[in-house]
């Protein structure tokens, strides 16, 4: 067994500083070397304890969470694990955390945090965990400059979009830590007329209709929470609303979103093997299957459903996965055909969905 990966807590909060301690140290993979009640006085430990991972509060005194973020990712990358409250202002803000460069987060209810927490400790600690595995590069350009589509999109990409415009692609696609991020990567270069696209990524239910509307916001389809029985048209692209999972079910020749309120798949839910078992039926080898970034295997068995079926399935690759636990288990039960750097996945699916079957 290596040495336990060292964490340092942020928060302003000392009961929350004392609960993610006594959570994070009952592990014996994970060693608490301090915390801090201020990004200040984080700034100050982390130089002194060179821990493997943060926790950080959003709201914080005398130096706002998500500028301390942006300062860290700029000057000295590391894994950080953000810890939210479930509320739509919460939300946001952690969105644009995870666009600065936080790897995951967990979300902390605003009554009764204590119990709140403690119900959460596996979630807690596995994201821990898999942050210190997980890449971080240096922040390149402001959170502003992240935003506009124009510094990923090139300029000739919509052109593609003439090769498939009567195309009855469906394209599923899952993702979980890491994959907020991605999937604004992907979306952003996907052009107005693609495939419809139906989605899965792990988000806490509260989170799900901002992460709607900002992935909207960068992309030149249209993004949405689906709605239980509605349409899939091309151009579209849809996320289950929060806490539901998301199946694709056939009515004669078109697809609909079903929204189902059936129990957790994986210990997720919306849970990626749902989204992608529907699609293989559904859709057969109509379907393209796509694992982006993500903790543990969920989407695995589904993708490999979906290839079984006859459709093509890839995944993304582990160099720019921020953790490539869900793409390499794909990879390792045989059920993706290639993997594919993120900045590539947009223009491979243009490229898959043009081809005939």
């Amino acid at each position: 067994m290596g040495a336990p990966c060292k964490v340092l807590i942020v928060d302003d909060s000392a009961v929350v500083r004392q609960m993610l301690t006594e959570i994070l140290a009952s592990d014996a993979g994970i060693e608490v070397v301090g915390s801090a009640s201020d990004p200040l006085i984080a700034r100050d430990k982390i130089k002194r304890l060179n821990p493997d991972v943060i926790t950080l509060d959003v709201e914080m005194p005398r130096m706002d969470g998500l500028a301390f973020l942006e300062n860290l990712m700029r000057l000295r990358p590391l894994p950080v694990v953000m810890i939210s409250s479930l509320t739509e202002r919460g939300a946001d803000t952690t969105l644009q955390a995870l666009a600065l460069g936080a790897v995951d987060f967990v979300s902390k209810p605003k009554l009764d945090v204590v119990r709140g927490l403690e119900s959460y400790a596996d979630e807690i600690i596995a994201k821990v965990k898999a942050a210190a595995r997980a890449k971080v590069r240096p922040l390149a350009r402001p959170a502003s400059v992240r935003q506009s589509a124009d510094a990923v999109l090139p300029a000739a990409q919509p052109a593609r979009a003439l090769r498939f415009q009567t195309t009855d692609r469906l394209i599923a696609i899952g993702a979980s830590a890491g994959g907020t991020e991605a999937l604004r990567v992907v979306l952003e270069q996907m052009p107005a007329d693609a495939p419809a696209i139906v989605m899965t990524q792990h988000i806490p239910a509260g989170f799900s209709r901002a992460f709607a509307e900002r992935l909207d916001r960068h992309s030149a389809m249209a993004v949405r929470e689906a709605g239980d029985g509605e349409a899939i048209l091309p151009g579209h692209a849809y996320l289950p609303p929060g806490g539901r999972h998301l199946r694709v079910i056939r009515d004669g020749a078109r697809w609909r979103c079903r929204i189902d309120d059936g129990p957790p798949v994986n210990r997720h839910k919306p849970a990626v093997d749902v989204l992608f078992r529907s699609v293989a039926h559904a859709a057969g080898d109509n379907a393209i299957g796509v694992i982006l970034t993500g903790m543990g295997d969920d989407g695995a068995r589904g993708l490999l459903e979906i290839a079984q079926a006859g459709a093509p399935t890839f995944v993304q690759d582990e160099a720019t996965s921020v953790v490539w636990g869900m793409p390499g288990a794909a990879v390792r039960l045989g059920a993706a055909s290639e993997t594919v750097p993120l900045d590539d996945v947009a223009e491979r699916l243009v490229q898959l969905s043009a081809q005939s079957r």
